[in-house]
């Protein structure tokens, strides 16, 4: 029998703390856990089919690359190993066991933090109609996919469900967490891209840019939420890369495409989306995890 992927999770005698795009989080004292269900969104729309298998690339992916960064900047995770977690998730083991995480509890910062390698998504879209990329302003003569001449950092507004994020200046985010902090994310930002970048070079991806998110815990800065995965950044395979036009993927920027070629208007309800899409789909994230995680 298929997988007909998780849509949504109800877990009897936990307490819902939030639920996500992606993600279903539930409360305990000092823990959150995070389940990454296989819910898939596009332009701030979560879509009425799930892509199966997909939560689980989801989690592996970041555990992977919060592990990868642990000397830079400390995380949240605490295990992904459900028989480790409280008693009241015995129940749903089976469920949880490779799509899940159990995090210390941390004040998230309300900024997503985005760096940018490359031109490409919004900051094209931005560069082609001669406006500054997130305030920044860039050379002429770039074209779609260029290296940047120097790493963005990009941040902006955390939107509600179904509204869209809005970019932001340093000083506003100076605005939001003080002239020190937003210095601390900035680096830590930069250095995790970097090293990244590196990491993916060797298995053959491009990382063309990211977003991560960040949070306090006891005062002390710590990455949270989920990192340099599909759903949150561009990976291209580095052997079919060419400036000036748009590059395959191992991302959602497949499913963003269909969407823009059956001319939907981007306002609810988003359409149903046909099987080969969603199979599609769960094939470039499966083929972004293997190429990285080995």
């Amino acid at each position: 029998m298929s997988n007909p992927g998780i849509m949504k999770t109800d877990f009897q005698g936990m307490t819902v703390a939030s639920t996500g795009k992606v993600r279903d989080i539930y409360a305990f004292d000092s823990q959150l856990l995070i389940v990454a269900t296989d819910r898939i969104s596009a332009f701030d729309f979560i879509m009425p089919n799930p892509v199966p298998g997909k939560g689980e690339v989801l989690t592996r992916m970041s555990a992977f690359w919060f592990e990868k960064m642990a000397d830079i900047i400390p995380n949240h995770v605490v295990s992904t190993n459900p028989d480790e977690y409280p008693a009241v998730c015995a129940p749903y083991r089976d469920l949880l066991r490779g799509r899940s995480m159990l995090v210390k509890k941390a004040k998230p910062l309300p900024v997503e933090c985005v760096v940018r390698g490359y031109l490409s998504g919004s900051g094209w879209k931005d560069y082609s109609q001669r406006k500054p990329v997130s305030g920044i302003a860039l050379p002429a003569g770039l074209k779609e996919s260029s290296r940047l001449p120097e790493t963005l950092f990009t941040p902006s507004t955390k939107a509600a469900v179904g509204e869209h994020d809005l970019p932001i200046g340093r000083g506003e985010m100076e605005n939001l967490l003080g002239a020190e902090l937003t210095e601390q994310v900035i680096r830590a930002s930069l250095a995790i891209y970097e090293r990244a970048v590196a990491i993916a070079d060797r298995a053959g991806i491009i990382i063309a840019d990211t977003k991560m998110e960040f949070g306090l815990l006891d005062g002390k800065l710590i990455l949270i939420d989920e990192l340099l995965t599909p759903d949150s950044s561009r990976f291209w395979p580095k052997d079919d890369y060419e400036a000036g036009r748009t590059q395959k993927s191992f991302d959602k920027q497949f499913l963003r495409d269909y969407l823009l070629s059956i001319g939907w208007n981007q306002k609810p309800p988003a359409p149903e989306l046909p099987a080969e899409i969603v199979a599609k789909t769960g094939e470039k994230y499966r083929e972004a995890l293997n190429r990285l995680v080995r």
